[in-house]
């Protein structure tokens, strides 16, 4: 059986948002001949400029069967969802199709397009508070590679979408022939950790520098109480005022911007120290190691014991 896959550009698209699945499924179609064909679609058919300069020649779009819809990410996404023609297409053709995917900020045109409501899903770590913002009836899971749930897939930013690729031709044709495709594309077949350790502090920061130097001091203070009275006091500010502007600068509660320093610590010292876990778990504010391993089960979808073993091999 031949499955069509069909990757949607736009234009502003990210390059490699479309060309590390489209090689992905092309190599894989190397070790089981037929197996795939791939086609690059946009609104228009021509040449489709990216946000390097670059262009894919993609066909118009048509109401043939797909097996499989990618839709690539890239500054362009935001213009995108705004084409309502566009954002249509993309609801029928994936009632059409058997699945239909996002890499990186493409997740945004499956969210438009309402086949994201009720569902979890991620995109890129630098979107993820303004994903957060535009679709709240989203359940967003920031640090996963990818997220599968039911016939709809999401993967995080740029190269995820080879970890995606990936993971599809395994349920396609069998893990054999994913992993021969990673190794020729010289990549992981599995990649270790999330996509947390791509960010660091600066994500949460990134469009709040007013609350850089509260960022930094909460850093600093994991292991204690950081309520929000006490974030606000060290702030200037009284709490619901805090709250209110924590919120618009950051995208995140206090709690929640706590609890992700603290997973990003904790995350840190499990993989890459020897510490017991109930010591990590008390060195960075969780107190209580079975509340870490719901934190990190929510966050990384592993206890840390897991993500522990996966960094040692």
């Amino acid at each position: 059986m031949t499955r069509r896959i069909a990757v949607l550009i736009f234009d502003q698209f990210q390059l490699l948002d479309a060309a590390g699945p489209l090689s992905a499924f092309e190599i894989a179609g190397r070790f089981v001949p037929g197996a795939y064909r791939i086609e690059v679609i946009a609104e228009q058919a021509g040449m489709v400029a990216s946000t390097s300069g670059a262009a894919l020649g993609a066909a118009a779009l048509d109401d043939a069967a797909l097996d499989t819809l990618v839709i690539s990410g890239g500054d362009g996404v935001r213009q995108a969802v705004r084409r309502p023609g566009l954002v249509d297409w993309v609801r029928t053709a994936a009632g059409r199709a058997r699945r239909v995917t996002s890499v990186c900020t493409g997740a945004f045109m499956l969210a438009q397009a309402g086949l994201l409501e009720g569902r979890r899903a991620t995109t890129h770590w630098s979107a993820t508070a303004e994903f957060a913002r535009y679709f709240p009836q989203v359940t967003l899971e920031p640090d996963r590679i990818f997220v599968p749930d039911g016939p709809v897939w999401t993967s995080a930013g740029i190269t995820a979408g080879i970890d995606l690729a990936l993971a599809l031709i395994a349920i396609d044709l069998g893990e054999a022939i994913a992993l021969r495709t990673a190794q020729q594309l010289v990549v992981h077949r599995r990649r270790p950790g999330g996509q947390s350790q791509h960010s660091a502090l600066g994500d949460i920061g990134v469009h709040a520098d007013r609350f850089a130097s509260l960022l930094a001091w909460m850093a600093a203070r994991l292991s204690e109480p950081l309520s929000v009275e006490r974030l606000a006091a060290q702030a200037a500010m009284s709490p619901r005022n805090f709250s209110r502007a924590f919120v618009a600068a950051t995208g995140l509660t206090p709690a929640k911007a706590v609890e992700r320093l603290r997973l990003e610590a904790a995350r840190d010292q499990v993989e890459a120290s020897a510490q017991p876990i109930d010591r990590v778990a008390q060195a960075t504010g969780f107190g209580d190691p079975e509340r870490m391993r719901r934190a990190f089960i929510r966050a990384f979808g592993q206890p840390p014991q897991a993500l522990r073993r996966a960094a040692r091999a």
